[in-house]
């Protein structure tokens, strides 16, 4: 008697994990084509971007430039991006949404910072950026031709610089 009811037990509790498993196996065919949950929404359509960086007078490349991507929204920068340069001078990007306007900045040792805004409009953009040496500083201590002339009217540039009386007065008899 003992050895029937075990044999039952083993064949029910058998039975019940497969249709146990058969029931669940046809809930999740059913969880899979429902449409519950958040909407997927495709991204936007992205550019590749290819950006060359090279030396403004002999035209090599410039290996290791610092390339950041600022995405603008408005006026706001939304982050950025950074990448380096390789041994060409080249660097690509192609996570940027068409038609956002992004702010191009390049920092390479050596060279002036560089700094531009581009409307990404296609799909593909190539952008080359000549990169030139550092100026003279500017000193107030030097004399400066264009900063000289720089707060005189056009009337006044043909005055000797030392001439500063006023041109509406008349100027006073000199006595012998």
């Amino acid at each position: 008697m003992e050895y029937m009811f075990r044999r039952f037990l083993f064949r029910f509790t058998l039975g019940m994990a497969v249709a146990g498993l058969a029931a669940g196996m046809l809930s999740a065919g059913a969880q899979e084509t429902s449409k519950r949950g958040r909407k997927y929404k495709a991204p936007p359509p992205t550019a590749r971007i290819q950006v060359t960086i090279l030396r403004d007078g002999s035209g090599k490349p410039i290996e290791n430039a610092a390339v950041i991507f600022h995405p603008m929204e408005g006026e706001r920068d939304k982050g950025n991006m950074e990448l380096k340069t390789n041994e060409d001078g080249k660097t690509v990007i192609d996570v940027l949404p068409i038609g956002d306007t992004v702010r191009l900045q390049i920092i390479a040792k050596g060279f002036q910072t560089y700094g531009q805004d581009f409307k990404v409009d296609k799909s593909e953009m190539a952008i080359e950026v000549r990169m030139k040496r550092p100026g003279e500083q500017y000193s107030i201590y030097k004399n400066h031709d264009q900063a000289g002339d720089a707060g005189k009217s056009q009337g006044d540039k043909d005055k000797p610089a030392g001439d500063t009386k006023p041109a509406d007065k008349p100027n006073p008899p000199q006595t012998p």
